[in-house]
């Protein structure tokens, strides 16, 4: 794996096979969400988006080629949805639609990012105050369920439906190749299950399923990849505590 800052903003990890990791350094590490750029055959896959301080399109751009662009975002919130109106092709689980529409603080969470003392160690713009920042609407597209299909040419994502996190929670599964993109629903740290919209009992049912998936390699909104056994050893932590 190669590891480069671009520009003063996003650092590019280029995990091989196509797929770059975007993160932002300089944002507060409870907000630093994973984007996964992955460049297929006949289309290129994004998933998630960061916090939409700095825009990402030019970046993604330089990264992704000509191949058209499918946008994807796990789920609202504010550190995974922030630069999803850059993107033509937008979409997201059917019941994120209406949040995605107008981006209200009550579905992305942003007062929790704006009430911290320093949410980033850099301004991301002369003049920068983080009390007038919002996320800017981005009406999806087209809207994902349970068990469609993301076609690259040359891979194949299934939709699964991982809610618990928030109702909208969604992963993206290559069966053939055991590439599982899993955005909050599991990764190394602490999960977050205590939001307004969170469900503890529907988050059990996601951590089983989760717990029996047959992969080679998970990556999660936040932090480094997972092997299969260590997804499957916080998966069931998470049912043996929660």
């Amino acid at each position: 794996m190669s590891e480069d800052a671009t520009g003063d903003w996003f650092v590019v990890a280029d995990l091989g096979g196509g797929l770059f990791r975007i993160h932002e350094p300089h944002v507060h590490r409870f907000f630093r969400g994973n984007v996964f750029l992955l460049r297929g055959r006949d289309a290129n896959l994004l998933i998630d988006f960061g916090m939409g301080l700095r825009p990402l399109a030019p970046l993604v751009a330089g990264l992704a080629g000509r191949a058209p662009l499918i946008a994807v975002a796990t789920h609202s919130h504010a550190d995974h949805i922030g630069g999803l109106h850059e993107f033509a092709d937008r979409r997201a689980h059917s019941s994120e639609a209406v949040a995605c529409a107008s981006m209200p603080d009550s579905a992305t969470f942003a007062p929790m990012f704006r009430a911290l003392d320093e949410p980033v160690t850099v301004p991301p713009g002369p003049g920068w105050q983080k009390q007038y920042w919002r996320i800017a609407p981005a009406p999806l597209t087209a809207t994902l369920d349970e068990g469609q299909i993301i076609d690259l040419g040359d891979r194949r994502f299934e939709v699964l439906h991982l809610p618990g996190h928030s109702p909208g929670s969604i992963g993206l599964l290559d069966r053939e190749n055991g590439l599982f993109f899993a955005g909050d629903a599991i990764y190394r740290g602490t999960l977050v299950d205590d939001l307004p919209h969170s469900d503890r009992v529907v988050y059990r049912k996601t951590m089983a399923r989760i717990a029996s998936l047959d992969v080679a390699i998970a990556h999660g909104g936040h932090g480094e990849a997972l092997s299969a056994q260590e997804m499957r050893e916080i998966a069931l932590g998470y049912l043996a505590g929660a």
